[in-house]
This record gives C-alpha cells, structure tokens and sequence, in this order.
C-alpha cells in the first residue's frame, strides 16, 4: 500500500509540474509563434505524455526504493552552495548554473549514446515535424533509457544547489522543454554559451548539415569540447522531422515506430552518426 501510494504521489506531482510547463510554453507560442502550430498536433502530444509520465515516474520511484534498500549513497558530494552562501541569491544562482552544467554532460553523453546505439527509438522524437511545447514527446523506451543512462549516474551524485533552490527540478523541466518551443522568445546572444529554442531546432533539422549537432540540453560547452557544435546563422530556423518516416498519428504508431524504423540513422557529409 505504501508503494502504491508513493507512486500515486509521484505520478501527480509530475503531472502538476507538467502542467506547469506546458501551460506557460503554449501560452508562449501562441503570445509570440516564430511558427503557427496545428492543435492537433498538441492535443496528440497530450496523449502521448499522459501515458508516458506514468512510466518515467513509477522507475524513478524504482530507483530510488532499489538505492534505499541496498543501502546505496552518493559517491560524490558536491557543496556547490555552502561555499558561498554568503553571496544570498546570486550564489544560489551560480550552484544552480553550476549544477546545471554537470547534470547537462550526464544528458549530453546519454544523448549521443541515443543517437550512436539506439536510434531506432530515439527517432520517435526526432519524426515530429510540428515541434513545439507539447508536441516534443519521446518514446516511452525513452523511460528506461534515461533511466539507466542519466538517472543512475546523476543519483551518485549530490548537490545543495537544490536545497538551496527548492524549485531547481521546475526549471530543468521547463528548460528541456522549451528548447523544443517555436516560439519567438530566446536568449539572443547568450545563445553562445547556453542552449535555447533555436539552438536546439538545429539538432532536429532536415538538412544534412545540421546532422548530429547541438546535443546539449543546457549549456553549448560539451558540444564545444567534444566538437559537435554548430553555430547558428542569422534568422536560421530550418524544418524539422524526418525524411524517412512521419511522426506518429495515434498511440499504435507510437508504440511500434521502433520496429519500422532503421536501427541507424544515415550518416551526412562522411560524418559518423554520433
């Protein structure tokens, strides 16, 4: 009953914080569209995470029940805080930025793995040509894969920037999503170094040289250093999708897109898939 009730917990927290999100991205769009979006395709989007949350939820859960009883602690401590809590809220702001890049290279090195071994699955969520907010949904293997390759290795790992700013899980959700936005709003210049919407849409392009660029969530540095950056040209908003396959019109064809999809994606430029 306990673990019942734990999942129900978890499973409705979720779906607030992603109410949240979408709620305030989709107002977005529509106050400011770089691009307009058919409802349906939202409303597709809905359907997709309401089966998907339920999933990633019950496993973090899993996780998190499996580390308590095996008696498993973080390997890692990091007090990004407490060194400089005297600074008030901007210190707080730089732990978070900190924490920030570190959990980002976990996502860029799970990204990459994605797209080098799992593609076929990962495809699901590079098909989708009406990308926005809602509609920026991914297979529900995708659970387990971040699961196994960005929740195991982050759980290892403890920070205070979360202590120290109790809404830092909110931000991370409404920053991974954003990035998939269409709307008008982005960072400008500050694009160099941190990720936005029109930074992401590059990794989603249809053109050949935009192929596996720009694989970071958060901050531009770890496709810096491990060179998969792509700098973005003035007014560069390129179609999104893929040309081999549509994105998915109902829950049966989300649910076995993998199987009729090739399990590696087409290499550009004599660039190895990466």
């Amino acid at each position: 009953m306990d673990v019942v009730r734990a999942t129900g917990g978890m499973i409705a927290e979720a779906y607030m914080g992603w109410i949240i999100v979408l709620s305030v991205l989709t107002a977005l769009e529509l106050a400011s569209p770089q691009r307009p979006q058919r409802a349906r395709t939202r409303l597709r989007g809905l359907l997709f995470w309401a089966l998907f949350i339920p999933v990633s939820s019950a496993l973090t859960l899993g996780l998190h029940s499996l580390w308590a009883g095996l008696g498993i602690q973080p390997l890692l401590n990091l007090p990004l805080f407490q060194p400089i809590a005297f600074l008030g809220p901007v210190g707080a702001l730089a732990a978070v930025l900190v924490a920030a890049v570190i959990n980002d290279f976990f996502f860029y090195l799970m990204h990459r793995i994605q797209h080098r071994f799992l593609w076929r699955f990962h495809a699901v969520h590079h098909s989708i040509r009406d990308l926005n907010a809602v509609n920026s949904y991914h297979h529900v293997s995708e659970a387990v894969m971040s699961l196994l390759l960005y929740a195991v290795p982050t759980s290892l790992i403890v920070s205070d920037a979360a202590a120290a700013v109790p809404l830092i899980g909110l931000f991370f959700w409404f920053q991974i999503v954003w990035i998939h936005s269409p709307t008008r709003f982005n960072l400008g210049p500050l694009r160099a170094w941190f990720v936005d919407n029109r930074y992401h849409r590059i990794h989603h392009s249809l053109e050949e040289r935009h192929f596996d660029r720009n694989f970071g969530a958060f901050t531009t540095l770890w496709d810096r250093l491990f060179g998969t950056y792509y700098a973005l040209a003035e007014g560069e908003w390129p179609d999104v999708g893929l040309a081999e396959v549509d994105e998915p019109g109902n829950v049966r064809e989300w649910l076995d897109q993998p199987l009729r999809y090739p399990a590696r994606p087409p290499a550009a430029d004599g660039i190895v898939p990466a």
